[in-house]
């Protein structure tokens, strides 16, 4: 990540300058640490206000900010924060668009053959539609433990991905987990 500066109208001192590459080196979090990413600091004083404005540009993202206060260090924090909060919304945005096509409910068809030998067609004896409850494989290995049924259908609280959690002939589990 490129960090630059621009000071307007004060010289900085030192620990200003510390201080400022020291809170905005912690954005590489949000974007990653590419070459391609420019961050431009633009912090000036105008009378008795400090103001601060940050341009942020990376791969598809281009986002500014901008604060005023009566302490440049504040202004730093603030505008800093306001990048943040941002950063989180675009972050969240897109991770709701990733996940739009992704079911939040299950069907569970329970299946019998008829009993006539020549006729091997399923039949469909219940159909139940239910949400699963987002937990980790610990506590759903817990909850299949204790309810001593055969498999349990989760969705994985880190990944929100729908997993499947069995168990197996020799008493373990096994875990589906579908992947990208």
């Amino acid at each position: 990540m490129n960090i630059t500066y621009a000071f307007k109208n004060f010289d900085p001192s030192d620990h200003l300058k510390e201080y400022a590459a020291s809170r905005f080196e912690k954005m590489g979090k949000f974007i990653g640490d590419t070459t391609e990413t420019e961050l431009q600091i633009n912090l000036a004083v105008e009378k008795f206000r400090h103001q601060a404005e940050v341009i942020l540009t990376a791969d598809n993202v281009h986002i500014s900010a901008y604060e005023e206060s009566e302490d440049m260090y504040s202004t730093t924090d603030l505008v800093l924060d306001k990048l943040e909060s941002q950063l989180k919304r675009m972050r969240e945005r897109h991770k709701d668009r990733r996940h739009a096509g992704t079911p939040r409910s299950a069907r569970m068809d329970v299946i019998s053959f008829s009993e006539d030998a020549s006729d091997l067609a399923p039949i469909i004896k219940e159909s139940d539609l239910f949400e699963p409850k987002p937990m980790s494989v610990d506590e759903a290995a817990m909850q299949l433990d204790a309810l001593k049924y055969e498999f349990l259908v989760f969705r994985h609280a880190e990944t929100d991905r729908v997993n499947v959690l069995y168990r197996t002939k020799t008493g373990d589990f096994g875990l589906i987990d579908p992947g990208n």
